[in-house]
């Protein structure tokens, strides 16, 4: 196949860091290629280098035999680059087909053809067997739906590369397919598409080749039918993982947190009840929907209930607000962490103490060295890449950012830990690291709620399981018992638990 895009000797630095040396790339025509790396190691630097967020500070770039210097993110999108970014990049307030076209609406006299602009967009979906309503405002559309706008968007600009950053973060098995589905097409029209995930199945079912980065060189590149999965992790860590869930032999004791008939009085949440025990980790599954972030949300207060107790040590607590929870020394990691779990402009170290700010306040004053040196210690344990504890948030990579947010929590002492996605995002080495962390943090008499909705996480990870399906409890599983059928059974409402 022909290259559409090719980068050699690629170098960009950023103030106190290296970001990439020497870094080389090469995309083909039609073709799916997986840019792995850990957390840290380039793969967002290089895109929108590709893009044209960035500049590169040397090295050459070529797009369909051009040599192509510096760019805008206009210029890119006009030569047929397009970037679909993790954190999605729609205006929410408006609608969808106007977030498909945006900066390209349909004008005729000087008026917009609001008609023409709809009857295009809902092709779009259309023809990509999504059903989504172009007329609908984003704010309405659920977080899958919001990507596969993103997707459409960069598809209405007949784009020749089109470059998913963790495009299935979001997305249930279901929904991934139908991206796979949208990816193929894409393929088999010679859009060439550069696929950048931390999971790794994901790699071996729909790209072709693959390119590894780390710590901002080079590795290599493979046909995907040439590698193995070990083989792809030791390229990108520089060692071998022999085991991605570490053994946990914490002794579970009695139900210390329970919850009783959680409702929001709609259809996200309806009379949800569980218990935890003590030294146990109990995971939460459920399909894109099912309502496991909401009941979340609701338990530490961010959304409210209207109806519904929750008890610590058998006596009932009553939580309004999330600092009403934090009092009662629960932490909540969300799976928004961007909007939710950082202050992007605020330093490293002011993140991972802001939750617990009387630890390190004596008569009024901050005292600096305390919050310094418990941030260092937290850059060293998570192994957050940054150039030092004062980096600003928003610059971390997206992998570094979701570490940044396990400090904070740390750092209050919670003793009740709520684990929304908190591997979304983070490479298959940090991954076993967050894991031990777990492991240690049971082990220390904490107790944990994952939910997640990586069905290998959910049962490597748990003691104990509960699956939700429509804003129900569809059933508990018990270590003994876990079966990815079984999961999947009571997720998807074949099988439900007789109350």
């Amino acid at each position: 196949m022909e290259d559409i895009l090719r980068l050699s000797k690629i170098n960009k630095s950023f103030p106190g860091v290296k970001a990439l040396t020497d870094v080389d790339l090469t995309i083909k025509k039609g073709e799916v290629h997986a840019l792995v790396g850990e957390n840290g190691a380039g793969k967002s630097t290089l895109m929108k280098i590709i893009s044209g967020a960035y500049t590169k500070d040397s090295g050459e770039m070529w797009f369909d035999g051009k040599v192509v210097e510096q760019t805008t993110p206009k210029e890119s999108e006009e030569m047929g680059i397009s970037i679909i970014y993790q954190e999605l990049n729609l205006i929410e307030r408006i609608s969808v087909a106007e977030n498909v076209y945006i900066g390209r609406y349909p004008f005729k006299n000087g008026l917009l053809q609001w008609g023409e602009m709809y009857k295009n967009a809902q092709a779009l979906f259309d023809e990509f067997d999504l059903n989504i309503d172009a007329k609908a405002i984003v704010r309405s559309l659920t977080m899958a739906q919001k990507q596969m706008v993103e997707i459409i968007k960069a598809v209405s600009i007949n784009a020749k590369v089109i470059i998913m950053d963790e495009p299935t973060s979001s997305l249930s098995s279901k929904e991934t397919e139908s991206l796979f589905n949208i990816i193929r097409k894409l393929k088999a029209n010679g859009v060439a598409v550069v696929f950048i995930t931390h999971r790794l199945d994901e790699i071996f079912e729909i790209c072709d080749r693959m390119t590894v980065l780390r710590d901002g060189h080079y590795v290599g590149e493979s046909e995907i039918k040439d590698i193995t999965k070990n083989e792809m992790i030791t390229m990108m860590i520089g060692r071998e993982l022999t085991q991605q869930f570490p053994e946990r032999s914490s002794e579970i004791g009695e139900v210390v947190f329970e919850v009783k008939n959680i409702s929001d009085g709609g259809d996200k949440v309806k009379d949800v009840s569980f218990g935890v025990h003590k030294g146990e980790v109990l995971g939460i599954y459920g399909l894109v929907g099912a309502g496991r972030s909401e009941a979340m949300r609701m338990i530490f207060g961010v959304d409210p209930k209207v109806s519904g107790q929750v008890f610590l040590d058998g006596k009932e607590i009553k939580i309004h607000s999330p600092r009403d929870a934090i009092k009662h020394r629960m932490g909540f990691i969300t799976e928004n962490r961007r909007d939710e779990g950082l202050f992007l402009r605020s330093s490293l170290s002011a993140n991972v103490v802001m939750v617990a700010l009387n630890k390190i306040m004596k008569n009024g004053l901050i005292n600096y060295k305390k919050e310094y040196d418990a941030t260092d210690g937290y850059i060293k344990k998570l192994r957050i890449m940054t150039p030092s504890n004062q980096q600003k948030a928003m610059y971390l990579s997206g992998g570094n950012q979701q570490k940044v947010v396990l400090a904070k929590w740390l750092f209050s002492d919670s003793d009740y830990i709520i684990f929304d996605e908190p591997t979304r995002g983070i490479d298959v080495g940090a991954r076993r690291e967050i894991y031990q962390l777990i492991n240690e943090l049971v082990a220390d008499g904490k107790t944990i709620i994952v939910v997640s909705s990586d069905m290998e996480e959910i049962l490597g990870i748990s003691d104990r399981i509960i699956v939700m399906h429509e804003g129900t409890v569809a059933g508990e599983i018990k270590k003994e018992d876990f079966s990815q059928n079984l999961v999947t059974e009571y997720a998807v409402g074949e099988r439900v638990d007789q109350a």
